[in-house]
């Protein structure tokens, strides 16, 4: 582990702006008077259902009200004021530029006529030439309890295109490595999941835009899915607060707490956070061997606001976690324990200027370090294994966003400077397990691996969004130049159009993106060199080269009496140098890898009921067909893999290729003060990726034959899994700021065994959790 004096160096930098480089959000910005032009304090309500954005705040008379940042759509607005009749009216957003919006109030005996839609008429955005999945309010709030650091990945699994492995790693369409967080604007491309980097809590965000397809040209690097977050940010004058602990089985702790404090034009907040649990990773055994798992986290933020035209944040937080990877049985009678620790540490300041009424220029930078370290005790068997990662990152970028006309202009840039160091070693203790030959003979009993790199990334874009009446278009082009391991550059040109067709309630929608998708940072430097002569193996070792793609998608969005929204999309995906990952054996170590070529196509819907009366609810179905092509370049391949890995041209099934993929989720009023929910989920099986003949005595040994019997070996998958889950909310109190809510959550109802991966040598093997009851008590003031 790093010093925690990091930490708390963290807690004294200041917050950065979730506005300053964030993609397709805008600001929202309210100037409520009365027929005199004078002031009026009001209580607003900015909402979209199809955003999933409901936002509340309280002018002054000083300053307008800020709602920022919102996701582009259509938006409902509604102002209250003691002694004047309620206001409402539509604002678009469109634009990164603040929209100002000026509401005249009139007085309560005065009777306005407003001819406006209600909030249902946002179900449907009619200029989003693509699709995108929105999360916001309600979804964070009441989501069912999750294990520690898996809150965000829950909910983005939900979503049509998604599916999850072992411990936590999103797949998009059949992207392994190339999923991209974007937190308040500063992009975060290496793997997020539970075992590789300190999770950040999901209490902290406001909203998240989820997209598969249709990447504005200002996406680049990690493109097989993006994940935006936006933070919560308070402006209401005074202390706020916001704190929730959970408990549940497996004994889950977790514990979040945040305080604000606004005036004027200024903000000030922190946030500490903590959990432990007995289950952190997926085990490969029912008995849930060595699996405890440890974290904590603090971060400081404040923004000051200049003047209406310019504002600057900053932001900064540590975070870390230690866990360990969960035995295998013959592990667990060996006597072995592996402990894990990552930890990170991030500081990011920016600032945006409103250049003119139609111009915006934005800027930011950002500085991290990521740790990881691995160690095994002496009684660790097969083999035994220490390492100590470390990844370095500054980063800056700049855009300015122009408004003319029907046009929506956005140019800008980046730079990223990394370092890495990586130290590995291992120790082989046995190359047998019972009958099995794990290791061959030619394969060193010792190896060591020492090496540092640095390396350079800059990227240039200019994109533009038009809307020609009914129809839209989104058109950029971006371009790449990447140093690290290898150096390559590539031009990326986008574009989306889409068609409203009004008398229908129907939007048509087609979109291309051309991806060029860097290798995974985690043992990149290990994964790239030429080991085969020190590792025992024959032939040669493939460069890890970056991943170039095409991406295409054509879809529909109907509206069926602004209450339900039918989204559904086709996909085709095409790439070379395909990126996956390699497990080494149960160590939860695992290196890049990627294959020659892969095509992943598949249909996605998803029926969508924000509201009816006091219930709501979704369903969405996924297909998806996945195929990869050999040879393999990259891995740490032992031995006689190598020759093998490296020659064939073979094809054969992702280990992402799943091909059904239900979720659904019901949710209702139960009475002024309770609300009841329950999902369910589907998964038919992922392939699994045993090779030789199949030892199932031994297999029994090591994961129990209750996980055995949920391998279809005949075809080569995993047996499908199904799981109910029920939540039911309580508000013990409620106020104008706030509340206190309890939440009870039981999942996988039915008590069911069910298995995600199965003893395959790119994903190991895991087991899903049997039923497991949480609570949830939050607290917002």
């Amino acid at each position: 582990m790093r010093s925690w004096g990091r930490l708390f160096c963290c807690l004294v930098i200041w917050s950065a702006d979730p506005a300053q480089a964030q993609p397709a959000t805008g600001e929202v910005r309210i100037h409520a008077v009365d027929d005199s032009g004078a002031a009026v304090i009001v209580d607003g309500v900015l909402e979209s259902q199809a955003t999933r954005v409901r936002r509340t705040f309280r002018t002054d008379a000083l300053r307008p009200a800020v709602v920022s940042p919102v996701p582009f759509g259509i938006y409902f607005l509604e102002l209250t004021a003691p002694g004047f009749s309620p206001y409402s009216s539509t604002i678009d957003v469109r634009s990164e530029i603040p929209v100002e919006h000026a509401a005249t109030l009139k007085l309560a005996q005065v009777q306005a006529v407003v001819n406006v839609s209600a909030a249902s008429a946002t179900l449907l955005d009619p200029y989003r030439s693509s699709a995108a999945t929105f999360l916001g309010g309600e979804q964070l709030s009441d989501r069912v309890v999750s294990a520690p650091g898996r809150s965000i990945v829950d909910l983005v699994n939900q979503q049509p295109g998604w599916l999850l492995e072992a411990n936590g790693v999103l797949h998009a369409r059949g992207s392994e490595y190339q999923i991209q967080y974007v937190v308040d604007g500063i992009p975060l491309r290496d793997n997020r999941s539970p075992a590789f980097a300190p999770s950040f809590g999901i209490e902290g965000v406001a909203s998240m835009t989820v997209r598969t397809a249709g990447y504005p040209a200002e996406f680049g690097n990690k493109t097989g899915g993006v994940i935006e977050v936006t933070t919560t940010r308070d402006w209401r004058p005074g202390l706020h607060g916001l704190a929730t602990i959970e408990a549940g089985s497996d004994a889950m702790l977790t514990g979040y707490g945040s305080v604000n404090y606004s005036r004027g034009a200024t903000i000030a907040g922190a946030d500490v956070q903590g959990m432990k649990t007995d289950r952190y990773l997926d085990p490969p055994n029912e008995g849930n061997f060595t699996n405890h798992g440890g974290g904590r986290g603090a971060a400081g933020r404040l923004e000051r606001e200049w003047s209406p035209n310019g504002r600057t944040r900053a932001y900064g937080y540590g975070r870390g976690t230690s866990f360990q990877v969960p035995n295998e049985a013959l592990q667990q009678e060996a006597g072995q324990v592996q402990d894990r620790t990552s930890s990170e540490w991030l500081a990011q300041l920016s600032h945006q200027q409103i250049l003119s009424p139609r111009a915006l220029l934005k800027i930011g930078g950002m500085t991290r370090e990521t740790a990881a370290d691995l160690s095994s005790n002496r009684l660790s068997t097969p083999i035994l294994v220490w390492q100590d990662r470390e990844f370095r990152e500054s980063y800056v970028n700049a855009s300015l966003a122009v408004h003319a006309g029907a046009h929506e202009f956005k140019t800008g840039g980046e730079a990223s400077f990394s370092s890495i160091h990586e130290q590995f070693s291992s120790t082989i203790v046995t190359r047998r397990l019972g009958d099995a030959r794990i290791f061959d003979g030619s394969l060193p009993a010792a190896f060591s691996f020492d090496e540092r790199a640095q390396g350079r990334a800059q990227a240039a874009y200019v994109q533009d969004r038009m809307r020609l009446g009914a129809i839209t278009v989104s058109a950029g082009l971006r371009f790449d130049h990447y140093r690290l391991a290898v150096e390559e550059s590539a031009f990326s040109p986008r574009l989306s159009a889409s068609w409203y067709i009004a008398p229908a309630l129907l939007v048509v929608h087609a979109s291309y993106d051309r991806t060029f998708e860097t290798q995974p940072v985690e043992n990149l430097l290990l994964a790239s060199a030429d080991l085969v002569d020190r590792l025992g193996g024959e032939g040669r070792s493939l460069v890890l080269r970056p991943s170039r793609g095409h991406f295409f998608e054509a879809g529909v969005s109907k509206s069926v009496r602004d209450l339900v929204r039918i989204d559904a999309n086709f996909f085709v995906r095409d790439a070379t140098n395909m990126t996956d990952d390699e497990l080494l054996l149960n160590t939860a170590v695992s290196f890049p890898i990627a294959f020659a070529t892969a095509t992943v196509n598949g249909f996605e819907v998803k029926v969508d009921v924000p509201r009816w009366r006091s219930a709501g609810g979704s369903l969405t179905y996924s297909l998806s067909k996945g195929t990869g092509s050999l040879p393999i370049s990259g891995g740490l391949l032992l031995g006689d893999d190598v020759d093998a890995q490296v020659s064939s041209n073979e094809d054969f099934a992702l280990s992402q290729d799943q091909r059904h993929t239900v979720r659904a989720r019901v949710r209702t009023e139960a009475g002024p003060r309770v609300w009841l929910a329950g999902s369910l989920k589907f998964d038919s099986g992922l392939p699994v990726e045993i090779e030789g003949a199949i030892d199932e005595d031994l297999q029994i040994r090591q994961y129990g034959r209750d996980v055995v019997a949920r391998v279809d070996f005949d075809r080569g998958r995993v047996k499908p899994s199904f799981g109910v889950d029920a939540s039911m909310g309580i508000r013990l109190a409620s106020r104008a700021n706030g509340g206190v809510t309890l939440q009870l959550d039981v999942a996988n109802l039915t008590n069911r065994l069910n298995l995600i991966n199965f003893a395959g040598l790119l994903s190991g093997t895991a087991v899903a959790p049997r039923r497991t009851a949480a609570i949830r008590l939050r607290a917002q003031f």
